[in-house]
């Protein structure tokens, strides 16, 4: 089971990281592929605590939607909502220029997956998780925006 903590994992992210550019079309959704950059770096400031996001969570999505999302062996399905703080167009990171963006989500993943003590923050919609939760989400939630791009 890919994660964020194995080191071959994330070397695929980042090679197809940078496999995506400016101008990549979106397989689904309304995302820019400028602005899923910095989705992608907001998201792992909010993992590594340094981003606040909105709690969006409920006993359904802490527990039955939490397993599916992180352990079910189906990649997840277009069309997920994001929360305000995470989106480009609310309260998210404005893009500024596209290769400074890609390097500071190279950054943020090493940084992520350096990271100790995430156990002990709440993600907004799943709830407490584990560090191996932690993890396999981070490599979940960029693999699911890179194929929104063709990556």
């Amino acid at each position: 089971m890919k994660s964020f903590a194995g080191e071959r994992d994330r070397a695929e992210l980042l090679a197809r990281l940078k496999a995506v550019r400016e101008d990549s079309r979106r397989r689904w959704g309304v995302m820019t592929a400028h602005q899923m950059v910095c989705h992608l770096g907001d998201a792992f400031l909010m993992m590594i605590g340094e981003r606040r996001a909105s709690d969006a969570t409920g006993l359904l999505q802490r527990t039955v939607i939490k397993w599916i999302a992180l352990y079910a062996p189906v990649p997840w399905p277009a069309g997920i909502l994001t929360l305000p703080e995470l989106d480009q167009t609310i309260g998210g990171t404005n893009p500024k220029e596209f290769s400074a963006d890609v390097a500071r989500v190279e950054v943020l993943i090493q940084r992520a997956a350096s990271v100790t003590g995430c156990r002990t923050r709440r993600h907004p919609i799943f709830g407490r998780m584990s560090e191996a939760d932690w993890m396999r989400w981070a490599y979940l939630h960029m693999d699911h925006h890179l194929r929104q791009f063709g990556a």
